[in-house]
C-alpha cells in the first residue's frame, strides 16, 4: 500500500507516525517546509519525500486546509492516477466534497471526504503523535454514486492507523453535527477564556477549568476557515446556545429558585441520556 500524505503537521504528521508504527505500508510525505520533510524522513515517519510522481500511489491524503486541499487536487487532478483514492482530513466537508467529487468523477479517480475524530491543543509536526488516534472515530462522508468498494478500501487502510471504529455520513450531516460537537465547543471555550477574572484563577481553579478552557488554545489560522466554511450551522448553534444561557441568566437575576432547579435537572437529564447512547 503506497500512501502519499501531503501537509505533515499535527494530523498528517500522526497518520504517517502510527501508519509506519503499526502497518507496512509505504508512505510519502509532503510538505511546504523542507525542514519538516527532512526531519520526518530521518526519524522513519516517512520512507521518502514526494518526487512529482503520482504513478502507483493507491491513497493520497490531504492533511491541508479546505482551501489548500481544493487547490491541491485541482492542480495535479491531470497527474493522478485513476485508480487513486483521494481523501482529506478537514473539520469542514460540505464545500470542500462539493467542489472535488465531480473533479475526481471528471478525471477518473475518486474523492471521499474524510474526518479524524482526534486531536490535542497543540499543532505542527513537532506535536504529532504515533498513538493520537487510539480509540478515535473516523468518519467518512462519501456521496450515494460513491463506489463502495473504494469507500471500504480507504475505510480498511485508514483504520489500521489506531482508529476504533468507522462512521459513515453525508457531508451535509457531518457539518451540521460537527458543528456542535467541535466547533461550538471551541467558540464556547475562547469567549469562556476572556473574561476578566480567569486572570486571578490561580489557586481557585481544578478540573472544570482546565476543561473549559483547553480549546480556547487554537490555531486561529485554520480554526477560521473551518468557522466561515460552516458558517450557517456554527451561526445557529451559537445563537441556541445564547437563547439556553439566557434562562440561566434571567433565572439568577430573578431569583427564581424553581425555574433554576428546572434548568440545572434537565441539563443533568441531558448529560444522562447522552452517556446512554
Amino acid at each position: 500500500m503506497k500512501i502519499l500524505i501531503v501537509g505533515l503537521g499535527l494530523i498528517g504528521g500522526s497518520l504517517a507516525k502510527a501508519f509506519k508504527k503499526f502497518t507496512d505500508y509505504d508512505i510519502i510525505g509532503l510538505d511546504k517546509d523542507e525542514n519538516v520533510l527532512k526531519k520526518a524522513e530521518k526519524n522513519g515517519d516517512i520512507d521518502k519525500a514526494f518526487d512529482g510522481n503520482f504513478g502507483g500511489i493507491d491513497i493520497i491524503i490531504s492533511a491541508l486546509f479546505p482551501r489548500d486541499t481544493i487547490n491541491f487536487v485541482k492542480e495535479n487532478a491531470e497527474k493522478i492516477d485513476k485508480n487513486t483514492i483521494v481523501t482529506d482530513c478537514g473539520g469542514v466537508k460540505e464545500k470542500v466534497c462539493a467542489y472535488l467529487a465531480p473533479i475526481a468523477k471528471e478525471k477518473g479517480f475518486t474523492f471521499i471526504g474524510m474526518h479524524p475524530m482526534a486531536g490535542i491543543e497543540k499543532f505542527g509536526y513537532d506535536n504529532s503523535l504515533e498513538d493520537l488516534f487510539l480509540g478515535a472515530s473516523l468518519i467518512l462522508t462519501p456521496y450515494d454514486d460513491t463506489p463502495e468498494d473504494a469507500v471500504k478500501k480507504l475505510g480498511d487502510t485508514v483504520l489500521k492507523a489506531g482508529f476504533s471504529s468507522v462512521k459513515i455520513s453525508s457531508p451535509k450531516e457531518h457539518d451540521e453535527v460537527i458543528a456542535y460537537t467541535s466547533q461550538l465547543a471551541h467558540v464556547v471555550s475562547g469567549a469562556y477564556i476572556k473574561s476578566e477574572t480567569a486572570k486571578r484563577h490561580v489557586g481557585f481553579s481544578a478540573g472544570s477549568f482546565r476543561d473549559m478552557t483547553r480549546v480556547a488554545h487554537l490555531n486561529e489560522h485554520m480554526w477560521i476557515e473551518l468557522f466561515l466554511d460552516n458558517s450557517e450551522n456554527l451561526a445557529k448553534e451559537t445563537d441556541d446556545l445564547i437563547e439556553r444561557l439566557k434562562g440561566y441568566s434571567d433565572a439568577l437575576k430573578n431569583g427564581d429558585r424553581e425555574k433554576l432547579f428546572e434548568i440545572l435537572k434537565t441539563g443533568r437529564e441531558q448529560k444522562d441520556l447522552i452517556d446512554s447512547l
